[in-house]
């Protein structure tokens, strides 16, 4: 068992080599506990007028998953284990269509256009965001008739949502990126142990989450419910949230469940299904809105997309699935020292 979580962790620095720049592997000499120098800020995406919060993360070590006596409890969710986290930044709300249209419908690119604006005479930054790939368009209306300005962005692939980070991190300078699945829990559970963050009775939830119970069958505008401890709004319910990992039911049972594993994922790869997401939706009864509860994606979540091959950017029938970013603490410098680190597994 000690021999396979180190062969992880190689393996893990290894993908650092395709990922650094994504900010998947955080160098334990960039990391910093929170303090005056990691605050919260407003992140607002350049040449746009759209704007999102972040708030700050600590880091710390924690135990994962839930134990088989928790209501609801599924047996993807253990064997229980030990996690450590770097501290991170992680965004207050779900990704609004605000943000995403600007990606997904090229809408920062037809202004530059409209006002003449040469790609060649663009800032470095810029020209790398335009040549960014974009999705397809979508083959119906993307949000479903529920909304679009506040509101979730939902049925989106994890190939859309890892491809949104990459352009926003282009766009803004930072590093931003899908929270991985253990960085997601942490947050979410924001120094609790309990099956929901607010305790062990779900009597609580409308007050913080919206669900099967009290959404009437519809995604809603993000920030309405209380937040978590830490300050994030609908981290539980409203739409669930892809996570970066590939989904495995028996990938807790490969770690030591008391010795902590530093920063684990599954490294996603080329394969389009399963992936994990988090934290249930506007549709799921409250023993599925918990912050251990997993959810596998599937093939049957774009069914009805007539299209062939069917688009690798829309899923037609996940009108729950959104996402949420993160930012890892980090420093190019530190970066570049990983990647040279790295070489030495090749």
């Amino acid at each position: 068992m000690a021999r396979s979580l180190g062969l992880r962790f190689v393996l893990l620095l290894a993908a650092g080599v395709a990922l650094w720049g994504l900010g998947l592997v955080v160098p334990p000499s960039a990391a910093t506990a929170p303090g005056e120098e990691m605050k919260p800020y407003v992140e607002m995406i350049p040449g746009t007028q759209v704007k999102f919060e972040m708030v700050p993360i600590p880091g710390g070590t924690f135990t994962m998953g839930s134990p088989a006596t928790e209501p609801g409890h599924k047996e993807d969710e253990g064997p229980q284990h030990r996690v450590t986290v770097h501290p991170f930044w992680m965004a207050k709300t779900e990704m609004t269509w605000d943000a995403y249209d600007f990606f997904a419908f090229s809408n920062d690119i037809l202004r530059k256009r409209r006002e003449g604006v040469e790609f060649a005479k663009q800032p470095e930054s810029e020209q790398r965001a335009d040549a960014v790939t974009r999705p397809t368009p979508p083959y119906t209306d993307e949000t479903f008739g529920f909304g679009s300005a506040g509101h979730p962005v939902i049925n989106v692939s994890h190939h859309a949502a890892m491809e949104f980070t990459r352009w926003l991190s282009e766009k803004t300078g930072k590093t931003y990126r899908l929270p991985s699945e253990a960085e997601w829990e942490w947050g979410c559970r924001a120094g609790t142990e309990t099956p929901w963050f607010f305790g062990s009775d779900p009597a609580p939830l409308g007050d913080y989450a919206w669900y099967r119970e009290n959404s009437e069958a519809l995604p809603h505008a993000v920030g309405e419910k209380q937040p978590n401890p830490w300050g994030l709004d609908d981290i539980l319910g409203n739409a669930a949230e892809w996570v970066l990992d590939l989904y495995d039911k028996n990938y807790y049972q490969t770690f030591q469940p008391d010795v902590p594993a530093l920063l684990p994922v599954l490294i996603p790869g080329a394969q389009k299904y399963p992936h994990v997401v988090r934290g249930g939706s506007w549709d799921d009864p409250a023993p599925r809105v918990r912050c251990a509860a997993r959810t596998a994606s599937s093939p049957d979540w774009n069914q009805e997309d007539p299209q062939r091959p069917q688009s690798i950017w829309w899923l037609t029938d996940a009108l729950t699935v959104g996402f949420r970013v993160v930012r890892p603490v980090e420093e190019q410098e530190n970066l570049k020292g990983l990647k040279s680190q790295v070489k030495k597994y090749d």
